[in-house]
């Protein structure tokens, strides 16, 4: 994005904000399905941006869906639910039901445990429909099911006229820097594909893969796994396998991270000792880089309005938040570094605007634009107060109120008529 945007970004919308640009994003989503090839499909995980899932459920074959929030997100969107890839660690029995109710065999299902596993035979059982489901085989962690439960699971699905094993779901984390990581998963879910079929007299369709691919959000913290070399040993890899199936790529990071920026403003300058602090009207609860500790890495950085062409010095670019933990770059060298100057932290476009403490200290929420060049700029989110979440409801407690109201006259009515 050019730095005059950013700057009219920030003039028009306040600061803190977060930029989305969908043409990086588009770019970004060719790239990989270029690398992979058309026979591999994409699932796009919303957990990495919600704001993007109309876009992204245009370009890629599948929404991965792991919350009712989320899936309630996807309705108001109107995406089919075609598209849709339930997920999920924890999946609540009213919560499949509702999604079943509304879906039926149009979604994908994920089973995570042989409870989960029950309550889709209950549902299909009752209303007589065909579910297509994805066991999740476990990485050793508390997602997904080991080997000897996923045989289970699929004994009990073959003794239903109503669910049927469509594939096999495996996610083993974010952020894998060496090609051969994927190498390794992909030779073990190939052994494993080929026992199901050969031993277990099981034969699966589909694999859902999720690799993890690594963005290389720091200076100096190059990732294989995201350049187009790494992209083609993913798809070498996969095209290897014995087994012969659909693989579906999951992934979230890798699409979204480069079309995100994160706005704030410098509101002081100060040294302390020997330190150049300047304190920005944002933090580290609205910004957040795997594997960033403490401020210790350096992301790529602009300072806006100007040219950055002064004299550079080693500025601790710290946030709003009384802790001293809201460190979100040390010792970074930055020039014309000053009050009323914005900071543009680059790659933020997967994660930073959701996982970080946003009801801490009470700050609102920062706003939410995004753009391309065929439809401009558009407000997504206004910058939205989160005191009003951080305290009691009054609406409660009015209710409350006059629920005890009810009660004591009830009580007085039945003392008079005792």
């Amino acid at each position: 994005m050019r730095r005059e945007q950013l700057e009219y970004a920030a003039a028009r919308y306040g600061t803190p904000l977060y930029i989305f640009d969908l043409d990086i994003l588009k770019r970004q989503t060719d790239r990989l399905r270029g690398a992979l090839g058309d026979k591999t499909g994409l699932c796009y995980a919303m957990k990495a941006n919600p704001f993007l899932t109309r876009q992204m459920a245009e370009k890629v074959d599948r929404i991965e869906v792991c919350s009712m929030g989320e899936f309630e997100i996807c309705r108001r969107l109107e995406i089919p639910p075609e598209k849709l890839f339930i997920s999920g660690v924890l999946k609540k029995k009213e919560d499949i039901y509702k999604i079943l109710d509304i879906c039926q065999d149009r979604c994908r299902y994920t089973v995570e445990s042989v409870k989960q596993l029950h309550y889709f035979l209950e549902w299909s059982d009752a209303h007589m429909k065909v579910l297509r489901l994805y066991p999740r085989l476990t990485n050793g962690s508390q997602f997904g099911m080991d080997e000897d439960t996923l045989r289970s699971v699929i004994s009990i699905v073959n003794m239903s006229p109503y669910l049927e094993i469509e594939g096999i779901h495996y996610f083993s984390g974010t952020q894998k820097r060496r090609v051969r990581q994927f190498q390794e998963e992909l030779e073990m879910l190939d052994k494993l594909l080929l026992k199901m079929r050969n031993e277990w007299k099981v034969r699966i369709e589909h694999l859902e893969y999720g690799p993890g691919t690594a963005v290389p959000y720091f200076k100096g913290k190059e990732a294989k796994t995201y350049t187009d070399e790494g992209l083609d040993s993913l798809r070498e890899a996969i095209g290897s396998m014995q087994w012969k199936g659909n693989v579906t790529i999951e992934q979230g990071r890798a699409f979204a991270a480069e079309c995100g920026y994160y706005l704030t403003e410098i509101r002081d300058v100060k040294k302390n000792k020997d330190t150049h602090y300047c304190i920005v009207d944002g933090g580290n609860h609205q910004l957040n880089y795997d594997g960033q500790i403490r401020g210790m890495y350096h992301p790529d950085i602009q300072v806006i309005p100007g040219d950055n062409r002064g004299q550079r010095k080693k500025w601790t670019v710290c946030g709003a938040l009384c802790t001293m933990n809201d460190v979100l770059c040390s010792d970074v060298e930055l020039a014309d570094v000053r009050t009323g100057r914005v900071l543009v932290f680059e790659r933020t476009g997967a994660y930073s605007a959701m996982e970080g403490m946003a009801l801490f200290l009470s700050h609102s929420l920062p706003a939410v634009v995004s753009y391309d060049r065929n439809t401009g700029w558009s407000l997504l989110r206004d910058h939205q107060p989160t005191y009003i979440w951080n305290m009691p409801d009054e609406s409660l407690k009015e209710t409350e109120s006059s629920a005890d109201n009810i009660l004591i006259n009830e009580a007085e009515l039945s003392a008079v008529n005792f």
